[in-house]
C-alpha cells in the first residue's frame, strides 16, 4: 500500500525481535513509529509504512540500532 505521503521510496519498516537487545534508540529517535513491548522491553513497530515526514527519524533509528535488528525493506 502506498498512499499520498508514505514512505513509498524507502520500503518497509521491520524489526527483527529475536536480534533486539531492548535499548530503546529507536524510540527515542522515532517514538511516532517505534515502542518497546512492556512485557520483554523488545522492539515494536507502530508503523511499518510511515509518512514520509518520519523519514528522518526512521533513517536515525535504523542507524542507531545497536543490535542491527532494524532494517527498510
Amino acid at each position: 500500500m502506498t498512499g499520498a505521503g508514505r514512505m513509498s521510496g524507502d520500503g518497509k519498516i521491520s524489526a527483527e525481535r529475536e536480534r533486539c537487545v531492548g535499548a530503546g534508540q529507536c524510540v527515542l529517535a522515532a517514538p511516532a513509529v517505534f515502542d518497546q513491548d512492556e512485557k520483554d522491553g523488545l522492539v515494536l513497530v507502530l508503523d511499518e509504512r510511515p509518512p514520509v515526514s518520519q523519514s528522518d527519524a526512521v533513517h536515525e533509528a535504523v542507524r542507531a540500532c545497536p543490535s542491527g535488528a532494524l532494517a527498510l525493506r
